[in-house]
């Protein structure tokens, strides 16, 4: 049996609150819900969006830092990690989101799970403080992108992919859509599962990567083609 390879959004999936909104929510000027919308009715990319957002931020880092380690991850996080690694799939994160985000969150001491991450790669956008402002950049996103995403989801998905063969995706929002409208399993909940829905895609609908994970092992032991 071949294989697949899993691939994680951040905000909302790993995590049980999008950090990115929490930031935004909590240290950015009331515009930010204007440029919200812009991008929901897909007037701008997310690349734009996040950018102009950003730029509305005033926080010291240790404001950020302080908001970031109260952000909790999904309690089926480890059980999704270990049951891949048993299984020899590799994992990756594929996030529109910051990796400043997602490196203190997932490195937080007290989650005791630094381990599990070894091999895993995590392709995001960039954020790093300059004073009480935060400067968003965008190394990820690839030429020729004609959504203008932060992250071209489905173009860091055919790089991480080592052999090519089949995906699975598991995400929460809108800027997973374009990664679900190519992976070859997806598991969805709110706005995806919506956008999904919407446009005849297929997905399992998930609440906790504690039922990835059974669905995944119950696939694999019953050696399922993902493809």
């Amino acid at each position: 049996m071949i294989k697949p390879t899993l691939f994680l959004d951040f905000d909302g999936t790993i995590t049980v609150r999008d950090a990115t909104d929490a930031i935004l929510e909590a240290y950015a000027e009331p515009e930010w819900l204007q440029i919200e919308e812009d991008w929901k009715a897909g007037r701008i990319g997310s690349r734009q969006c996040l950018a102009a957002q950003m730029a509305l931020v005033t926080a010291t880092r240790h404001e950020i830092d302080w908001l970031l380690d109260g952000i909790d991850i999904d309690e089926g996080f480890i059980t999704l990690i270990d049951l891949c690694s048993t299984q020899r799939v590799p994992v990756h994160i594929v996030s529109d989101g910051f990796d400043y985000c997602i490196q203190r969150i997932l490195n937080r001491p007290s989650l005791h799970h630094r381990a599990c991450l070894n091999g895993m790669q995590t392709i995001s956008s960039h954020l790093e403080p300059s004073g009480r402002r935060w400067r968003a950049s965008f190394p990820s996103m690839a030429q020729g992108c004609e959504h203008g995403c932060a992250t071209c989801k489905p173009a860091a998905m055919v790089r991480l992919m080592e052999p090519p063969g089949p995906t699975i995706f598991v995400g929460d929002g809108l800027s997973d859509r374009y990664a679900a409208a190519c992976a070859d399993l997806v598991f969805a909940k709110n706005d995806l599962a919506a956008y999904c829905d919407e446009h005849a895609i297929a997905y399992r609908r998930f609440d906790s990567l504690a039922l990835v994970a059974r669905t995944i092992s119950d696939l694999m032991e019953r050696r399922f083609q993902f493809i």
